[in-house]
């Protein structure tokens, strides 16, 4: 019984079908951004750099993503995670990082319109694979509101071939 409930609450209508059916999405290419870039990290700014160590950005917490709560979604947590994670241990030059695991510890929630800082420091690297900690803390507060941990993995440590 609970599942068909859960189930209906994630039904479409038909206008919401429709509407998302309409939606073009060009493909990209190598280097150019991505609707889901656009939807999923517009509004972040980077803060402090120190290469290869640390990546201090600000992220002020947008309706489109937040739960039907009013929170930051778990999944936009973990985008953020994933993505400011892979940001500090890239190699300008070498081929993107794979996730290969993420860990998050969700401690709090934040708010619609919240703002928060996002850190991410390098743990370590020993040859293709990296180790970085991601902390999202509530830039009025000082909460932490989730921990991250992520391990990346680089295949090929040599330049990017020419396409």
């Amino acid at each position: 019984m609970e599942m068909r409930k859960v189930n209906k609450s994630l039904e479409l209508t038909q206008d919401e079908s429709e509407s998302v059916s309409q939606l073009v999405i060009p493909a990209t290419r190598y280097g150019e951004s991505s609707f889901y870039d656009a939807f999923a990290l517009r509004g972040i700014r980077l803060d402090r750099v120190e290469s290869g160590v640390l990546v201090v950005c600000s992220f002020k917490v947008p309706p489109r993503l937040t739960d039907r709560s009013g929170n930051l979604a778990n999944g936009a947590i973990a985008n953020l995670v994933d993505i400011v994670g892979a940001a500090v241990a890239y190699v300008p030059g070498l081929s993107m990082n794979v996730s290969v695991d993420i860990s998050i510890s969700y401690m709090s929630t934040a708010k619609l319109h919240d703002e928060l800082e996002i850190t991410s420091r390098m743990v370590g690297r020993v040859g293709g694979c990296s180790g970085t900690i991601v902390i999202l803390r509530n830039k009025t507060t000082g909460e932490i509101i989730a921990e991250g941990r992520h391990s990346l993995f680089r295949s090929h440590v040599g330049p990017i071939p020419k396409l």
